[in-house]
């Protein structure tokens, strides 16, 4: 028998409707892990594009993959492996992770997938109808093409599972709360990130009260005790919460009674107005990109920002609130790490809890940003992928031990 490679790589896969995002990862022999490939398949079903980069960022392929693409990602996902695995001759691929975004009531850790757990996924779709049935494509696909790769799902609603009960429950009947209709939370995998790197980060504060705001495209904020979730602003859907770029977050139920009584929408008029045509665009009128929003000088874009803030300030005390208090604010993913104006703004709103800024640490957005005395603020940038690594080799070690 040879003996095991000193090197190990994991694919982390994040697959949506027309992309998939994945990363690679090598673990050494010290369990040491490193990003040393990351790129995205785009315009899947239409004319795919495939991209990658190095650990350095320096490009390592940019082409045109249009003629492999059928519409189906199963060619697609085949050529990707066989890029990689062409690329790494010396690094044999030991597993791939994928990001779940669903894992209901029974997944509140990461599993290795088996046909039983790819049925159980399928039955989570209605949860998760625009996220789900591309998670499990993609899995689908892998256990049908490369029979001996393990997998491992790892799941966006499994760190919330340390909540109480009374940040999870809707006031509904009890037998529809037995159903599974309660507070599940998402952005998991991004929050345990935060909370696994707090210690090193600022270990006076990790175990304390954090509530860390998770802000991007999708966005979401959590709070914090201990390093583990006890409270969120999404729910039973990641429409629940504050505003976000195309999504409407959370309004009175009796709206959509409205639009179904009065405007005779359906159930997928209203799925689309929610999830596609609302939140910052709709707003706006004009884009769900925040920077395209702080750029422009439409009175519409400026209220859509002002709207974004104001809901974001209001969720942050709202969840201090449910800690008994707050011992530390994280602003975190793509528009908390790179919005300069806009954590200066949901903070303006905040100063009655002892929030104040230094104006030139959040330019430099590294770290503490907020000034002496203040209540900390810092900017701890999120790694969903490295989370996604860490689990997948964890758990494949664990089952090559036992």
């Amino acid at each position: 028998m040879f003996p095991p490679s000193p090197k190990q790589a994991f694919l982390v896969l994040n697959s949506g409707s027309s992309s998939i995002k994945f990363s690679v990862f090598e673990k050494t022999s010290d369990d040491v892990l490193t990003m040393i490939l990351t790129g995205q398949l785009t315009g899947i079903g239409t004319d795919a594009q495939f991209s990658v980069k190095g650990a350095k960022g320096e490009t390592l392929a940019k082409e045109s993959w249009a003629e492999r693409d059928t519409g189906a990602i199963a060619p697609l996902l085949q050529s990707l492996i066989v890029w990689i695995t062409d690329r790494l001759p010396d690094t044999p691929l030991a597993a791939a992770g994928h990001r779940v975004v669903h894992g209901g009531r029974r997944f509140v850790h990461p599993v290795q997938v088996t046909p039983q757990v790819i049925l159980d996924l399928e039955s989570l779709i209605p949860l998760a109808p625009l996220h789900q049935p591309q998670n499990v494509s993609a899995i689908r696909v892998l256990a049908e093409t490369f029979h001996d790769l393990p997998q491992i799902a790892c799941f966006d609603t499994a760190f919330h599972h340390s909540q109480p009960r009374r940040a999870r429950s809707y006031a509904l009947p009890r037998e529809l709360t037995d159903r599974g209709l309660h507070r599940y939370g998402f952005h998991g995998l991004s929050y345990e990130y935060i909370a696994r790197h707090m210690p090193s980060i600022a270990p006076e504060i990790a175990e304390g009260r954090i509530v860390v705001a998770h802000l991007g495209n999708g966005s979401s904020l959590c709070a914090l005790h201990r390093g583990e979730s006890v409270d969120t602003t999404m729910g039973f859907s990641a429409l629940e919460g504050v505003p976000m770029g195309t999504r409407s977050g959370s309004i009175d139920p009796g709206v959509l009674i409205y639009l179904i009584r009065e405007l005779g929408m359906g159930a997928d008029e209203l799925e689309h107005l929610l999830y596609q045509r609302s939140g910052l665009l709709g707003v706006s009128g004009l884009s769900n990109d925040m920077r395209v929003l702080l750029e422009s000088d439409s009175p519409d874009a400026a209220e859509a920002v002002d709207l974004f803030c104001f809901r974001v300030a209001k969720e942050i005390a709202a969840l201090a609130a449910s800690m008994g208090g707050i011992d530390a604010l994280v602003f975190t993913a793509g528009i908390g790490e790179h919005s300069e104006p806009v954590r200066a703004r949901i903070c303006e709103r905040l100063a009655w809890l002892g929030i104040t800024l230094d104006a030139t640490a959040n330019a430099r957005a590294d770290g503490l940003i907020s000034q002496p005395g203040s209540l900390p603020v810092l900017v701890v940038p999120t790694n969903e992928e490295y989370m996604i690594a860490r689990h997948t080799a964890d758990l494949v070690a664990l089952k090559n031990v036992a």
